[in-house]
């Protein structure tokens, strides 16, 4: 089975978020596929396996628990099919996923996901989230997946040392926690980490699937549907992202090839 490393939402090799891609030969079980993601050790491994009827099915891993919906791995799927001329170039990928359907297109020498909106509601903040960010929330809200803190300046986002045994346990119901501010470099709209330590991930370098709730939020604040965000993780990466009222949201970016493989160990 192949398998690949692949840096997404970058243009150069060591930045963005590291994703492991394997295409099965053949169906495997969640306890396999939760060993292999767990022996790889990357915030997320992207199981892929041809359907007949065009479409892709992914799956996505972290080192302890599958989830339900990640960007920069499919990303970097998209990426990996392409460039292994798995899937033909200039014609779309469609993915059936747990999120439902999920398409990738080339654009412009990037790679555009079609993802659905995941928009927050403004909820109380649990004191144990706030707490263990060392954060003042401006506002606090939470979707389906994750919790979503607003502060007041790009240098509390890049300066957050939360104490991550303690988030662990506040955040044991979601999946993680956004924190972000408006952006000070021009360059950019708006700046965000993500910390999701119950789901074995302290610090997620880049995270499309979190821009699926950023964008609207941002575009609603800031009066504008074409969007860049920057990830202020040690490593670092842009997504771009267009909202259009339509319940999907099209986040953009590049991905690197940093090695091919083979998986030597079958189900």
């Amino acid at each position: 089975m192949k398998l690949s490393l692949v840096d997404a939402f970058t243009d150069v090799p060591f930045a963005g978020n590291p994703a492991a891609v394997c295409l099965l030969d053949r169906d495997a079980s969640a306890s396999w596929r939760q060993s292999v993601a767990r022996e790889l050790g990357y915030s997320e491994t992207a199981f892929l396996r041809p359907l007949g009827s065009d479409a892709i099915e992914i799956r996505w891993f972290t080192p302890t628990m599958e989830v339900d919906l990640c960007g920069h791995a499919t990303l970097a799927s998209a990426h990996f099919l392409w460039e292994g001329k798995i899937a033909m170039a200039g014609r779309p990928i469609r993915f059936e996923s747990k999120s439902g359907s999920l398409f990738a297109r080339g654009s412009e020498g990037a790679i555009e996901l079609d993802f659905p909106e995941e928009t927050a509601r403004e909820v109380p903040p649990p004191s144990g989230i706030v707490d263990a960010l060392g954060v003042d929330p401006r506002w606090f809200g939470r979707n389906r997946l994750d919790y979503l803190v607003l502060v007041e300046r790009e240098s509390e986002v890049r300066g957050l040392r939360p104490d991550f045994a303690r988030l662990a346990t506040a955040c044991s119901e979601g999946r993680g926690v956004m924190v972000t501010a408006r952006s000070e470099d021009p360059a950019f709209d708006f700046v965000s980490r993500f910390f999701a330590p119950s789901s074995g991930i302290d610090e997620d370098p880049v995270t499309g699937s979190a821009h699926c709730c950023l964008g609207p939020f941002w575009a609603e604040r800031l009066g504008k549907n074409d969007l860049r965000g920057f990830q202020a993780s040690a490593r670092g990466g842009a997504v771009s992202v267009r909202t259009r009222g339509n319940g999907r949201v099209y986040l953009g970016g590049a991905a690197v090839t940093i090695f091919r493989g083979e998986l030597a160990v079958p189900e």
